[in-house]
């Protein structure tokens, strides 16, 4: 049975495309002398929307107790999902259409998830289970990333933009490393162990 709080998952795994579909509408208009502002303020408010659902889920399955694996191996996606395609949209920015976005910034958050995934495989591979423990400094760094994207479509001067991104920047390394270390710590326990 699909919980309340997997089907708010599954929702915002539904609102990527909405969002991304009309982040670019707007940027081809903007290329083309015709944006219509209504695609970037809906493509806005429904990054907004499923944004807000990743605190709505949680919520709800702590609650109500609805945590399920299924929910354990969809939320990390729908987050990614979100962050990943908005990010790398505005950092590409088809037809200039809005603030520039430092390449850096989805170059690092990219990197880190690669190299998250990447060391999760091999703790799994050779350990034969992955423990995840939640940070909060990873839910900051997500935080700030939000903000700093919702800034971005809101065409908001670069001043204004510079100051979440550098501190999602700050958080989103500290959280690498933090995990870094984790995997670190269970891989060489069962490495030493069979030593």
């Amino acid at each position: 049975m699909i919980t309340l709080a997997t089907k708010v998952t599954i929702l915002r795994i539904l609102l990527v495309p909405v969002c991304l579909s009309q982040l670019i509408y707007y940027a081809v208009g903007y290329a083309d002398g015709a944006a219509k502002e209504w695609h970037r303020l809906l493509g806005f408010w429904v990054f907004i929307a499923a944004s807000l659902s990743d605190a709505v889920d949680g919520f709800i399955a702590r609650q109500f107790n609805q945590i399920s694996q299924l929910g354990r191996v969809l939320d990390p996606i729908a987050d990614k999902m979100l962050l990943m395609t908005v990010v790398i949209l505005l950092a590409v920015n088809p037809g200039h259409a809005f603030p520039k976005l430092p390449l850096w910034f989805p170059i690092l958050l990219v990197s880190r998830d690669v190299l998250l995934i990447a060391g999760a495989l091999l703790i799994h591979v050779v350990v034969g289970e992955v423990k995840v423990k939640a940070r909060i400094v990873s839910k900051i760094a997500t935080l700030f990333q939000m903000v700093t994207l919702g800034c971005v479509m809101l065409k908001m001067d670069p001043a204004s933009i510079a100051w979440p991104l550098y501190i999602a920047t700050f958080f989103t390394g500290i959280s690498l490393v933090w995990y870094l270390f984790d995997g670190a710590k269970q891989f060489n326990s069962v490495v030493n162990l069979k030593v």
